[in-house]
């Protein structure tokens, strides 16, 4: 890994253990009756992308880094049979990413679905175009695909990102032209890349760290709930992550998903389970909320 990528990473994870370290992450949380009933299948629209899909996104990058993560170290088999259960349970969203090396998994679960029947979304650690443009090549080739659905940038933290960053942007712009994919955002790390992001017409769909106690999180909940406003009034697709604070409110799940739901900005959120049975117990408590 490059000096630079490491110095990067290691700034996103101390970011966010000082968040995680905060009152917030102490905050009770109580819950309270939801407008009307959710399913982790239902078909969502992700902004104004016209892309459908369901509301609970399989995340493949529970603590994922340097290619790996705790769903990759579940094998080839392991991860693909977890991903074709969500499928056969209706969900239809498959959440990767180079860092988690999840790519092979996600395309032997590709070979046994219709691939016009999920979405594939997957995010490039790249900061300049010639990586980028290589990413995007070598992604397609690792996912079995000739197209992905959304394309993030990711683990964004600096606040002049759209800037500093301008290559990248133009190389996905282009890719979603020749139709290489279907959308392209970000994911960001820090409060100031966030409202960069909220503030930027090319971002189409915002990957975006909420839950109600502020665990490896951008800021407090209160504040990021403000900026998630901004993007749903400017007609922004809205992924919620960290939904289970990375798993610090394991033992809180319905509070965290009634959270998730009850602010009805989010378009669909990524948890990753480990386990079906972990996946079953998720899809379960959502129906229940």
């Amino acid at each position: 890994m490059k000096r630079r990528e490491f110095l990067h990473r290691s700034a996103c994870a101390a970011g966010a253990l000082a968040l995680q370290a905060s009152g917030f992450a102490r905050r009770a949380f109580a819950l309270s009756p939801l407008p009307r009933k959710f399913s982790a299948s239902d078909i969502v629209t992700l902004g104004k992308t016209g892309i459908q899909t369901s509301r609970l996104a399989m995340g493949t990058g529970t603590f994922g880094s340097g290619h790996h993560s705790h769903q990759t170290a579940l094998g080839v088999k392991g991860l693909t049979d977890l991903l074709l259960n969500g499928y056969d349970h209706g969900l239809r969203f498959f959440d990767s990413a180079d860092s988690y090396g999840s790519h092979p998994h996600v395309a032997e679960a590709l070979k046994h679905v219709p691939r016009d029947k999920v979405t594939v979304l997957t995010k490039t650690w790249a900061r300049d175009a010639a990586t980028a443009r290589a990413d995007l090549d070598r992604f397609r080739r690792e996912l079995g695909t000739d197209h992905i659905d959304v394309c993030l940038m990711h683990c964004l933290t600096e606040g002049d990102w759209t800037d500093r960053y301008k290559g990248v942007m133009d190389v996905l712009s282009e890719a979603k032209e020749k139709s290489i994919i279907r959308a392209h955002g970000c994911s960001c790390h820090s409060l100031e890349a966030l409202r960069a992001a909220t503030k930027s017409s090319w971002v189409e769909v915002h990957l975006v760290r909420i839950n109600p106690v502020g665990a490896y999180m951008d800021s407090n909940p209160d504040t990021v709930i403000g900026v998630i406003r901004e993007m749903r009034a400017a007609g922004k697709g809205i992924i919620g992550m960290k939904i289970l604070g990375q798993g610090e409110l394991r033992t809180r799940q319905d509070e965290a998903l009634n959270f998730a739901l009850g602010l009805n900005l989010l378009d669909a959120f990524t948890i990753g389970a480990e386990s079906q049975s972990e996946q079953e117990d998720l899809i379960r408590r959502i129906a229940a909320a």
